[in-house]
């Protein structure tokens, strides 16, 4: 333990993850980047190159991995990020770090750059960075891009049974998908004030199992704008507060009610969101995951609460 705190490379590891993600949080904060390829991918990429140029390679990559995890885990306690979207960020970040290492690994093989210790050497791969993130945030014009999730149920009971069930509910308690383990928001009730066309229906939410603070916690307000008993329930979100989330928007929330059969219903529930994050391949399905962990949750509620109401 002694001889790796003793390295040198080992220390400059440490000095240059601090100093590379401690400027791209700092650009977040400033509005000179956004949630993009330049902040989740070049970002950790110079790093890895920057780390790549030095020598002794022996105990680089430990100093990297374990200051990344300690840098983004300090988001948590502040509130600037919860626990599940660290978890999320880890598995893009980490590997690239690892990849920019490598491609300065085979360049030298050829002999096109040297090993050196120099600081003012080892900030160049920050460079395109730099001039990257303000590049794109003031030149991108779509920031956001709308997704959809729709999950499907069928539940024993009549469309007009499970319309009153869903439409506003005291106390949300069922199994909890396993990503509200971490500080996914678990929604708690939903209180419909008005049931016309214009009344607001409001949800709360409480922070995740893992959170000890109630950075989760929140509301999501939605105004109706279409409602048919046993058929319809549609609705705009027209405010919502969930605490460090600010790259996930919600635009719509509705609920469809088909007659199947005698005496069953499917219910489709649709939720429209905004994201800013990218590169969409990697956020995208893990942005749908988490909704739809949410609607498994509020589907298994409404199935207890029909059966104490109906008994089936």
């Amino acid at each position: 333990m002694k001889e790796i705190l003793k390295d040198r490379s080992f220390q400059l590891s440490i000095i240059l993850t601090l100093i590379f993600l401690g400027t791209g949080i700092a650009f977040l904060f400033l509005g000179l980047v956004d949630y993009s390829w330049v902040f989740f991918i070049l970002l950790p990429i110079v790093l890895g190159v920057a780390l790549g140029a030095m020598p002794n390679k022996k105990y680089i990559l430990w100093g990297a991995l374990i200051t990344t995890t300690i840098v983004l885990i300090c988001l948590v306690f502040p509130g600037l990020s919860g626990l599940l979207c660290i978890v999320m960020t880890l598995p893009i970040v980490v590997p690239l770090i690892f990849l920019g290492y490598v491609i300065t690994h085979l360049v030298r093989r050829y002999r096109q750059i040297k090993d050196t210790n120099r600081l003012s050497v080892l900030f160049l791969p920050l460079i395109p960075f730099l001039i990257a993130a303000p590049t794109e945030h003031f030149l991108k014009t779509d920031k956001e891009v709308i997704n959809e999730v729709k999950t499907e149920q069928v539940f024993n009971y009549t469309p007009e049974q499970v319309y009153d069930a869903i439409k506003s509910v005291d106390t949300l308690d069922a199994e909890k998908p396993y990503l509200m383990y971490f500080d996914l928001p678990i929604p708690t009730k939903c209180v419909l004030e008005k049931e016309e066309v214009g009344g607001l229906r409001t949800c709360y939410f409480k922070a995740g199992k893992s959170s000890k603070h109630d950075f989760g916690s929140g509301t999501i307000v939605e105004k109706i704008t279409k409602l048919e008993r046993g058929k319809v329930l549609k609705m705009d979100v027209i405010d919502y507060k969930l605490v460090g989330r600010n790259w996930l928007g919600f635009k719509e929330a509705i609920y469809y009610f088909d007659k199947v059969g005698d005496n069953q219903c499917k219910m489709t529930r649709i939720t429209t969101y905004t994201s800013v994050l990218t590169p969409r391949f990697y956020w995208q399905p893990l942005e749908e995951l988490g909704i739809r962990q949410e609607h498994d949750y509020v589907f298994s509620n409404l199935i207890n609460d029909l059966e104490k109401k109906y008994g089936k």
